[in-house]
């Protein structure tokens, strides 16, 4: 299946003792359920897949979430953020710029 959007939440766990934080303790798997509830409960227009992924190299950023095929990372990511981005970003087009890895800092 060909999917308009494809959702990547980060659920990466490092050891406790690693030097990098890890979105996977900021709550990765609780966002990834909360995109796939609040999909399934609209009618989009579009075909999204939310899902979990490893490692997305930004974590010093928090809890991060790309979306594709616009390549675009959100950082600080948290369940509150789910409705906005599925209507700004998803259904409008519009990222949420206030989410938005500045990439001057990576």
């Amino acid at each position: 299946m060909k999917f308009d959007k494809h959702i990547f939440i980060c659920t990466n766990q490092r050891a406790p003792d690693a030097t990098r934080k890890s979105c996977g303790e900021a709550h990765g798997m609780e966002i990834v359920d909360a995109f796939k509830k609040k999909l399934k409960q609209r009618d989009l227009p579009i075909k999204v897949r939310a899902q979990r992924a490893g490692c997305l190299d930004v974590c010093d950023f928090g809890q991060t979430v790309v979306v594709y095929p616009e390549g675009v990372f959100y950082v600080g990511v948290s369940v509150a953020d789910v409705d906005e981005i599925i209507e700004s970003h998803l259904l409008g087009g519009i990222p949420v710029n206030r989410l938005v890895l500045d990439k001057s800092k990576f």
